[in-house]
């Protein structure tokens, strides 16, 4: 089949799938259409904003569709409108079966991990807070089980000590656009063998899940070893945030920080209770754990902009005695 020939639909919302839709645009290939979120209020001004795919699809003039409800009778017709081949589906939300079964070629997803592991929302994060050395992108078809269809491609990459959730998404987001290129010109071409994941799980049968990350879930447990609380602060930088409360005493008021970056020092921790305070007030700030400390270097106190913490201890001077908990 000719690339202008296949018509496609893609549906994404954030920036993680706008490069895999600029990537089938610059190619040529034909996107009918585009499904994305609502617009939503955002600001200090509440005032509505589009998702990054739907600004990246207006200024190509594609076809844009924002449903509130994926099963709505309106969206169905216009949806089945598009006459799509197939479906490319990146960082959106969960399909009906009515949606995903519509095109004839069938509905294929990309998504941020090797599967069968790291199923679910957050499957970057938790590679980082595992400690994992090795990761990648997977695309696969749609089916009744969230990311359980089989496999089409599968994309490894190194997880280096220094990634954090922003660096390794950029890099999984730009190989993920070739992937899912990869994924639509072997279809076109007629030459798509897919791989039951069952087929996998037999050879690695300890499945890592990836569920969504909450606020709660992002408070640091002080009383981890060092490398631990080091993947998990990397894990949730930028965002959402790993984050801790600092206090005096246990009746004194908590002070929240968010922590964007560490370091391990190792070596043990001097005899020093977990989350003890270890700092000359003007070059570092230490966090005793069970096997050495946390050397924090980036970090924002609440109401305070983000700053390295050699930038923020030249205002901010931490009391004797203060812990973190």
């Amino acid at each position: 089949m000719e690339k202008k020939a296949l018509r496609i639909v893609f549906m994404g919302t954030p920036e993680f799938a706008v490069e895999s839709l600029k990537t089938l645009v610059e190619n040529q290939y034909n996107v009918v259409g585009v499904i994305t979120m609502p617009d939503k209020p955002a600001g200090r001004g509440y005032k509505l904003q589009s998702s990054a795919v739907k600004q990246y699809a207006l200024q190509q003039g594609l076809k844009v569709l924002q449903p509130e409800k994926l099963k709505e009778e309106t969206f169905l017709h216009e949806l089945k409108m598009l006459q799509a081949d197939i479906q490319v589906v990146v960082a959106f939300r969960m399909l009906p079966e009515v949606v995903w079964s519509m095109p004839p070629g069938g509905t294929f997803n990309l998504h941020a991990s090797l599967l069968p592991q790291y199923r679910g929302a957050a499957p970057i994060n938790w590679a980082l807070i595992n400690g994992e050395k090795e990761t990648g992108v997977t695309t696969f078809f749609l089916s009744h089980e969230i990311d359980t269809g089989q496999i089409i491609f599968r994309e490894k990459t190194p997880v280096f000590e220094e990634d954090n959730a922003e660096t390794l998404h950029d890099r999984l987001m730009v190989m993920g656009a070739q992937l899912v290129l990869q994924t639509v010109d072997a279809i076109t071409q007629g030459n798509v063998t897919t791989i039951p994941q069952g087929n996998l799980i037999e050879n690695d049968p300890v499945l890592k899940a990836a569920p969504k990350i909450f606020t709660e879930t992002c408070r640091v447990n002080w009383h981890n070893t060092t490398t631990d609380i080091y993947n998990f602060i990397r894990g949730l930088s930028p965002y959402p945030t790993a984050w801790t409360e600092m206090y005096l005493d246990d009746a004194a008021e908590a002070i929240r920080f968010k922590l964007y970056a560490g370091e391990v020092v190792p070596g043990g921790n001097d005899g020093f209770q977990p989350g003890t305070l270890v700092t000359d007030n003007k070059t570092y700030l230490q966090v005793a754990v069970k096997d050495g400390f946390i050397r924090l270097t980036d970090m924002q106190v609440s109401g305070k902009k983000r700053l390295k913490t050699v930038d923020f201890l030249r205002g901010y001077t931490f009391p004797e005695h203060a812990f973190f908990k």
